[in-house]
């Protein structure tokens, strides 16, 4: 049986079709005709721009980003494929705030669906701090297929390992 590490909490019939994809040897056919595009977003320039183009279309009013960048440290087997950053500082009299947005570099590689799915989720972060109902209900409104989205990238996450051994 395959280890479907990025696949806890879902149901038995769904973990079994996709290790039937496995087995076949047709998982990744599957993924590169269902995400055939990757996407020129590969400097954290880019990256900054991106996600100040989603950023000023849903959250117009949500504070301003100090930082967005690509990011060696973020791992998807210590379960972090993004981290929205809050950081406050006192600097003179005054005090400062940045938000920081960093995005797992594997993302580079990766198709633009999976990269603006992890980007919304990060952005939710500016409204919605939890993962709670509301957080989720955000994440819809910027990204209409964003539990589909979220399902397909860690399938994609576990294919990638997968290959990589």
């Amino acid at each position: 049986m395959t280890q479907l590490r990025y696949l806890d909490g879902y149901p038995a019939t769904i973990i079994t079709q996709v290790e039937t994809l496995f087995k076949q040897g047709k998982l990744g056919l599957w993924l590169e005709k269902k995400y055939p595009d990757g996407h020129a977003i590969q400097s954290d320039k880019s990256l900054y721009q991106f996600v100040g183009e989603l950023k000023q279309r849903y959250l117009k009013n949500a504070s301003a980003l100090s930082k967005v960048q690509f990011d060696n440290k973020q791992n998807p087997i210590k379960g972090t494929l993004g981290t929205n950053t809050f950081i406050s500082r006192v600097q003179g009299g005054k005090l400062k705030a940045n938000n920081e947005i960093r995005i797992a570099t594997l993302f580079r590689d990766g198709p633009e669906d999976f990269l603006r799915m992890i980007v919304v989720h990060e952005l939710a972060h500016l409204k919605e701090k939890d993962h709670n109902k509301a957080f989720y209900q955000l994440c819809c409104h910027m990204e209409p297929d964003y539990h589909q989205l979220e399902f397909d990238m860690r399938v994609w996450l576990n294919w990638r390992d997968q290959r990589q051994q």
